[in-house]
């Protein structure tokens, strides 16, 4: 079987659990059309990778006090996670000023805005600093402080001080979660401090969030999904959320 497919049938199953609170294998087969082995063996890595729970024959989401590690959340939602940063592209001119925060659809971001030209770029996500290394004329400037090590970013105190020296053109970073009613959740106060920084120092803030981040039920909140001028989702958003996001003047692009 090809990589592709594998990594494709993974999101799916992801996509499924966000939209069910809990499905059994068998459920899983017959509406992915495979065998149940296959999805066993699907969900045995999707467990090992920390994504999902298995327990009395039924599978959910995992739910967690922290994010998993980088490595895994790379894998998931991988061609959502090019097509919003396509849509990034489109939304960047060549010699803006760009702020870019934390996470795996941020540095997808940073490897399509690479061939824009003529970029500043203010960051505190090192993996978005390494995707932009090939960009022509670019300047990085990377956020000092405490390193966490598991994710190669920097946040909290740190990041909020660094962000606080610039203002840039467009501002564009994820989040943990979005609530059923619109929140913009995250994982910890570091987090969300991190990215109001980030807003803050940003003319346009745009905010990209791949489909398995709705309706996370995560402890820490800032906003609402219309505080922002962009909101890129992959999928669709739902409706009443949409509509919100109409009559704030907050403009919803859906890819995927």
């Amino acid at each position: 079987m090809r990589r592709d497919d594998l990594n494709r049938r993974r999101d799916q199953i992801i996509q499924l659990l966000c939209e069910n609170e809990a499905l059994s294998a068998a459920d899983l087969a017959e509406r992915l059309d495979v065998s149940v082995q296959t999805i066993r063996t699907d969900l045995r890595d999707l467990d090992n990778a920390a994504l999902v729970q298995r327990r009395g024959g039924m599978v959910r989401l995992r739910q967690q006090s922290e994010n998993i590690g980088y490595s895994p959340r790379s894998s998931v939602s991988r061609g959502e996670k090019q097509s919003i940063a396509l849509a990034v592209k489109n939304l960047v001119p060549d010699g803006a000023r760009v702020a870019l925060g934390t996470g795996t659809t941020v540095e997808a971001c940073a490897r399509l805005l690479a061939t824009r030209e003529k970029l500043f770029v203010a960051t505190n996500n090192l993996h978005a600093a390494f995707a932009l290394q090939m960009a022509p004329d670019a300047v990085v400037e990377l956020a000092g402080g405490t390193l966490r090590l598991r994710d190669l970013d920097v946040i909290g105190g740190d990041s909020t001080r660094f962000f606080a020296g610039f203002r840039v053109d467009q501002a564009i970073f994820s989040c943990g979660g979005i609530s059923a009613t619109g929140e913009v959740l995250d994982y910890n106060r570091d987090e969300v401090a991190a990215r109001t920084a980030i807003a803050g120092c940003a003319h346009q803030k745009i905010l990209v969030v791949d489909s398995t981040k709705f309706n996370h039920d995560l402890p820490c909140r800032h906003g609402q999904l219309w505080d922002y001028d962009y909101v890129i989702v992959g999928g669709v958003l739902a409706e009443e959320l949409a509509t919100q996001c109409a009559k704030s003047g907050c403009t919803v692009i859906s890819v995927g």
